[in-house]
């Protein structure tokens, strides 16, 4: 599984026009599903998301997770972590997981969050074409795999 972790001041989703996940202060997830992913990835990554130290202390150092800030997530499904250009111009996403096994992970990867973790946690839309609107502090940006 690969993550891209951003430490945001808000952050939504928009479906067809309508919000369909939103936040304030916490971590927007882009989460990509590997073919060779398990729930082991997923417990290994939900656990290690929740405790990134990536906001600031008293002493302006990050030190803290989004735990500590008692913030939100925003997880959002994002194949296209998988894509592969290293040969060529077009990506390969040979290495992503077939839409089912995806969205069972993902799944999963949302419910881990919703029931071993004090959060608000909201979603998007799997597999709709969405509209991420991300206002990202400092900026912060983190990519964090599980393999």
């Amino acid at each position: 599984m690969r993550a891209v972790v951003q430490r945001v001041s808000q952050s939504k989703v928009v479906v067809d026009g309508q919000t369909v996940g939103s936040i304030e202060k916490g971590l927007t997830v882009l989460l990509g599903i590997g073919k060779d992913d398990t729930s082991k990835d997923v417990a290994y990554l939900a656990n290690k998301i929740v405790n990134l130290r990536i906001f600031e202390d008293e002493n302006e150092k990050m030190n803290r997770s989004v735990l500590d800030e008692q913030g939100e997530i925003l997880v959002i499904s994002q194949f296209t972590l998988y894509g592969d250009c290293r040969k060529g111009n077009r990506p390969s996403f040979i290495n992503a997981a077939s839409p089912q096994d995806a969205n069972k992970l993902y799944q999963e990867f949302v419910q881990v969050l919703k029931d071993n973790y004090p959060l608000k946690v909201e979603t998007g839309v799997f597999q709709a074409m969405m509209h991420v609107e991300i206002h990202n502090e400092g900026p912060v940006t983190i990519l964090v795999e599980s393999k």
